[in-house]
């Protein structure tokens, strides 16, 4: 059986990547690496600091490389398409859209593409869903689902 750990995220600026996921996700730090294997580095050229992030069950890496510059993701590289993290309530749904738009609006972030949150969308099974950006890039999907499942 496999259980899934964590998602990996290389951004151009670690410290604005963390401070904007304790920001807006609520994400608690629970370790940060300097030293690497050379396995890592291998995978990794030029990776400086890794710092795992925790919002409620799910790990995300936050790692910074050197070099790295700020174009979007994309291009000729294989990537995931977006992640999705699901919700209790609509009323938090809304919470997390509005908060996106605050914490935007409050200019202390630097992001690298200037798309606002979509709208809250409902399908036909009551599903609400809005799909934004974290401050690299990266496509997430907020959902909940009425059921739970």
């Amino acid at each position: 059986m496999t259980v899934h750990h964590h998602i990996g995220i290389q951004t151009a600026d670690l410290d604005n990547c963390l401070a904007w996921y304790a920001d807006y996700l609520g994400a608690r730090e629970t370790w940060t690496l300097e030293k690497f294997s050379e396995l890592t580095l291998s995978r990794l050229p030029g990776i400086t600091r890794l710092t795992e992030v925790l919002v409620g069950d799910t790990r995300f890496h936050l790692f910074e490389q050197a070099g790295q510059d700020d174009r979007l993701p994309g291009g000729n590289t294989v990537q995931f398409q977006h992640t999705c993290l699901a919700v209790d309530s609509p009323e938090e749904l809304q919470r997390l859209r509005s908060h996106w738009v605050e914490l935007y609006d409050s200019g202390r972030y630097r992001f690298a593409r200037p798309d606002q949150p979509s709208e809250i969308v409902i399908d036909a099974d009551g599903v609400q869903s809005f799909y934004t950006y974290d401050v690299n890039g990266l496509e997430f999907e907020f959902t909940y689902v009425p059921d739970g499942s």
